[in-house]
């Protein structure tokens, strides 16, 4: 496998911030890709512009031989197409391609998992005297390929370590078209039902440190949970793409049911808004939601309020100081809802560490030795305790 190679620095390259945090999120953070996408930044005012532009910048990388910019860049331009894009499929197939490609994923190391009436898209590395296991996975607009970096860190520090995409995640949802589920539980089961494991370490990524939560507190078999980031509350991130008083609007007629007023209300921001546009139909598209009300209405599922006094395993959280998608007051909320963990750490990453966004984009390897540090640390604790 391909060594990861990761470096420190988040970037000031677009002045809208989701465009920018994107743009970051899929860089290899060199010299030559941050020079090509501050070229095309004057290009790119919507969507369609940032799509046409990076499609542009991933034929030439590739044309060049530079496979993980193509990738980044195809990647990059695939999320922002909407799920009935005619390009969309294609450009996904291709990047999946070309990330196994660049880290020279073996297809011994490629799994379908049985799950309901479909099978799970998955990923297991595992070197030759493992020191624990880890099942990882991403969150809501993820593709487990996109963590192959982090899983050959994982790897390379000595851990079994086993990905995959979930209902409404990456292959699974695109191609065996199963939405997302909150009972996170279910597919974690058929996980480790499948590979005969115990004793692991779960690892949920962006929304998946809610679906985190939610696993755990049902499976015995999860002895460590690590949540990065925090998610307690879905439901509050759509709310907060509206103004004030259409959120409260919008939030009323969901307690409400009230689709038949909500649905025309949400259709007409839709218009008006190219983000809440993309949004509201990714969402639908991720949750397999009727309408946008019924997608409001689905993510309110999303939550670790009801379940977190069930988690009593050592629990890790991290939060970014900057996050623009994760209110940080979740972060606390999180904490205070752990009563009966067997030990708690949180971490909160700042800019100073270059790592104060959503799930540490720019520093992600500072993340990741966060993560197997803290691993260690119990495994000696239980090693002193048996002793």
């Amino acid at each position: 496998m391909t060594t990861p190679q990761f470096k420190a620095g988040y970037y000031n390259i677009h002045p809208d911030i989701g465009l920018n945090y994107q743009m970051n999120r899929f860089s290899d953070g060199s010299d030559e890709m941050l020079s090509e996408m501050r070229a095309v930044v004057p290009r790119i005012h919507t969507y369609p512009d940032y799509i046409r532009e990076f499609l542009a910048l991933s034929e030439k990388a590739f044309a060049h031989g530079r496979l993980l910019p193509a990738a980044g860049y195809l990647r990059s331009a695939e999320f922002f197409m909407f799920p009935d894009d005619s390009r969309k499929d294609a450009s996904r197939l291709r990047y999946v391609q070309w990330m196994k490609e660049y880290y020279k994923v073996q297809e011994s190391q490629h799994f379908s998992i049985p799950y309901e009436n479909i099978t799970m898209n998955a990923y297991r590395f595992t070197p030759e005297s493992p020191i624990g296991t880890i099942v990882f996975f991403g969150g809501y607009d993820s593709y487990i390929e996109e963590l192959f970096s982090s899983q050959i860190y994982f790897f390379q520090h000595g851990f079994d370590v086993i990905t995959f995409d979930g209902p409404g995640q990456g292959t699974t949802l695109e191609e065996q078209h199963m939405p997302m589920t909150h009972e996170w539980h279910k597919p974690c089961k058929a996980v480790l039902d499948y590979f005969y494991l115990k004793d692991v370490t779960l690892i949920g990524y962006s929304l998946g440190g809610c679906l985190a939560i939610r696993a755990a507190a049902f499976e015995p078999r999860v002895n460590r949970v690590v949540c990065d980031d925090i998610v307690t509350d879905f439901q509050e991130f759509p709310y907060r793409t509206l103004a004030p008083v259409v959120r409260s609007v919008v939030s009323t007629l969901v307690k409400l049911d009230a689709s038949f007023i909500l649905n025309p209300i949400i259709s007409g921001k839709m218009k008006q808004d190219l983000m809440i546009e993309w949004g509201v139909k990714q969402g639908m598209h991720t949750l397999g939601a009727s309408s946008p009300s019924d997608f409001f209405k689905k993510t309110g599922a999303f939550e670790t309020c009801s379940v977190s006094h069930l988690i009593i395993q050592d629990v890790l959280l991290f939060a970014a100081g900057e996050d623009h998608y994760v209110p940080r007051h979740q972060f606390y909320d999180q904490i205070q809802m752990l009563k009966n963990v067997r030990s708690l750490t949180s971490r909160l990453f700042t800019e100073k560490e270059q790592a104060q966004n959503h799930v540490q984009v720019g520093n992600t390897e500072l993340s990741l030795h966060t993560i197997v540090s803290w691993i260690k640390g119990l495994q000696e604790r239980d090693k002193q305790v048996k002793g």
